[in-house]
């Protein structure tokens, strides 16, 4: 079975503001996920890296809405995941993000195989693929998730306008419609 450390959590980026977030790898050829996804503030963008132990930039991206990305951890030591809302003058972001350090280690097979063994074999790689599914499946529901909290703010947004643009019709002094 695969080791797998994770956490996901949602956080608070204020204006102007940098966080950073660790996650240690034990040992090099770990694979190491980051998810995130804004969902509220401002234009729901942010700029983002991953440092090494040497802090050397793995990966980053500018002026994004979500990100999934899964690497291969060359380092041991203590990798950092910055979110940072530098852009931003005064809105601040609502984040959740997703840190995946995992380590796959496979039995080896005994010198003699058997037929039980080709079967664990196989059932071993059918949980595997199962096992990827299901990050798949979570993934995809983590993305419609945060779709559906940038609609709800721009039916929130278009629903202010509307109700302002009424308010503002009949609160009038008779300028632009007599009955």
């Amino acid at each position: 079975m695969p080791l797998v450390e994770a956490s996901a959590l949602t956080t608070t980026v204020a204006a102007g503001e940098k966080l950073c977030f660790h996650a240690w790898v034990d040992k090099p050829k770990e694979k190491v996920g980051f998810y995130f996804a804004v969902q509220s503030g401002g234009s729901f963008d942010i700029d983002w890296t991953v440092t090494d132990p040497r802090d050397k930039i793995v990966i980053e991206g500018e002026k994004e809405r979500q990100g999934d990305f899964v690497f291969t951890a060359n380092e041991i030591g203590e990798h950092s995941f910055c979110l940072n809302n530098d852009m931003s003058s005064f809105s601040e972001k609502i984040v959740d993000f997703d840190i995946m350090v995992e380590n796959e280690p496979r039995a080896s097979p005994p010198l003699k195989q058997t037929s039980v063994m080709e079967q664990s074999s196989s059932l071993e790689d059918s949980i595997y693929k199962l096992s990827g599914s299901l990050s798949n499946i979570q993934r995809t529901q983590k993305y419609f998730r945060t779709r559906e909290n940038r609609n709800s703010a721009t039916v929130r947004d278009t629903q202010n306008r509307i109700v302002w643009i009424v308010r503002k019709f009949f609160n009038s002094p008779g300028k632009y419609v007599r009955v």
